[in-house]
């Protein structure tokens, strides 16, 4: 009996000790959960990095975001390419990368209502004969992959005219390079790039205007009304237009 006593002590202390070493692992922790977000690093200025640190418009909302929710945020970078099936598969919790909502991409994942406005542009290089949409019929076009401006370019000049890279920055030195003819990508990364490579341009008419969304897995409706809501309130109290004002000035 004094020896069951005794295992049964010991069994008592190192279910405490364990308890006491989860408390102080969530204490170090903050108790919070992770909102990990899937993003594409290669995108200023919503995404991008400052020495080690990912920064930019959907860095500063995501930790809005987090912080509304009261989860502690956590930013993976991927490929743009792979950021949907990360959500999907439940690797990240959202996907927030300068993603336009496509009714192919609606068939994986989920999508929160639209927090900025995204255009398409076309960059050549200065003295390039493409001076407006039409001259790229026939012409080698540069892309990110799996980006909207893959996506719209591919059905409206074919397959055979697209040349896929996986960042904009490599388009851009596909362009400079004469691999490529032009460029599409999003208006805010292509004047960041024009700006840092000279003797590209960007033409004035736009080639496609759209919104972007933050990506949620189908499964997951609770963590989709809360992001929602969050952006409700961060967009009623100027937060959203502040941070977008901070890295695009009107």
């Amino acid at each position: 009996m004094k020896k069951l006593a005794k295992v049964l002590s010991l069994v008592m202390a190192l279910v405490l000790c364990l308890a006491l070493f989860s408390a102080c692992g969530a204490e170090k922790d903050g108790g919070k959960e992770k909102l990990i977000m899937g993003t594409n690093a290669a995108f200023p200025p919503y995404e991008y990095y400052d020495g080690d640190k990912i920064v930019g418009i959907d860095a500063e909302i995501a930790a809005l975001l987090a912080e509304k929710l009261g989860m502690e945020l956590e930013i993976t970078d991927m490929d743009f390419n792979g950021i949907i099936s990360a959500v999907q598969n439940g690797v990240v919790d959202i996907g927030l990368a300068g993603m336009t909502v496509t009714p192919k991409r609606l068939e994986s994942v989920n999508f929160s209502d639209p927090y900025a406005k995204g255009i398409q542009v076309v960059i050549v290089k200065e003295g390039s004969d493409i001076k407006a949409i039409k001259d790229l019929e026939g012409k080698l076009i540069g892309v990110q992959e799996a980006t909207t401006g893959d996506i719209y370019s591919t059905d409206e000049f074919g397959e055979g005219n697209i040349k896929r890279y996986q960042n904009g920055a490599a388009a851009i030195s596909a362009l400079q390079g004469d691999i490529v003819d032009a460029v599409i990508i999003d208006n805010e990364p292509a004047k960041a790039f024009v700006k840092e490579n000279k003797g590209l341009k960007i033409l004035e008419a736009h080639y496609a205007d759209e919104d972007y969304a933050i990506a949620v897995a189908k499964d997951n409706t609770e963590l989709l009304e809360k992001i929602n809501k969050a952006l409700d309130e961060l967009k009623a109290d100027g937060s959203i237009d502040k941070i977008v004002n901070k890295y695009i000035p009107s």
